[in-house]
Order: C-alpha cells, then structure tokens, then sequence
C-alpha cells in the first residue's frame, strides 16, 4: 500500500512538472550584433496574440527600430511593426509570429550610421 502511495505522489509530481514547463511561456533574450549596431531583444512569451518585443540598442546611435517576422522554411513573412522609441529601448507590438514553429525576427535599425537588418532565432511554442 505504502508503494502505491508513492508512486501516486511521483506520478502526480511528473505531471504538474510537465504541465507547469508547458503553460509556462518560452522567454527569448537574445543579443546579436551587425556591422553598425549590437542589439538586445527580450519577447516575453512568443507564442502570445499579440507579441510583444523589446529592443534595445547597445552599439550605435539608433533613430528607429522595426521589426518583422520570418519563417524561413515555409516562406512566410509578417508584416513589418515600427517599434515606439521608449527611454532606454524600442517596443513594438504586433502579430509578428503566426504559427508555432522556428522564426526569425529581423530587426531593422536605422540611425546616423545608416540602416542594417540583424535576425535574432525564435522558437515560438504549440
């Protein structure tokens, strides 16, 4: 009885660990550097309606930030999303994923050096 009892409580303990990692969102921070511009994006939950992405610009003297997403393997493409300048990053808001799946988000800066396109790896969860 003692056996049955404990293996209940694995069980049971199994099953709220994968359910918690599943419902919890899959976070991505991510830094990546062009040839003009260093970045540093932080989406929350990437597989939300809408998503919402930070940018942060830590090389360069940036004017504005875009963002759009990209599905290499299935050839689909977001539209892109200006991003609205805050006090210490950029934040854009839109439909940027639209299925779960591998993506791309190309972050297109523009600033006093001249623009650049820098592509940060997503992985958007069922």
């Amino acid at each position: 009885m003692r056996r049955v009892v404990i293996m209940i409580l694995l069980a049971a303990a199994a099953v709220t660990v994968f359910a918690a990692g599943r419902l919890a969102p899959d976070r991505v921070e991510e830094r990546r550097a062009g040839r003009l511009y260093a970045i540093a994006v932080t989406i929350e939950d990437p597989a939300a309606r809408p998503v919402t992405a930070a940018v942060r610009v830590e090389r360069g003297a940036a004017v504005s930030v875009s963002v759009s997403g990209r599905m290499p393997q299935m050839g689909h493409v977001t539209p892109e999303v200006a991003a609205r300048r805050g006090e210490d990053r950029f934040t854009a808001t839109g439909a940027l994923f639209g299925m779960s799946g591998v993506w791309e988000l190309a972050v297109r800066v523009r600033g006093t050096d001249g623009e650049e396109v820098i592509t940060v790896p997503v992985l958007v969860p069922a």
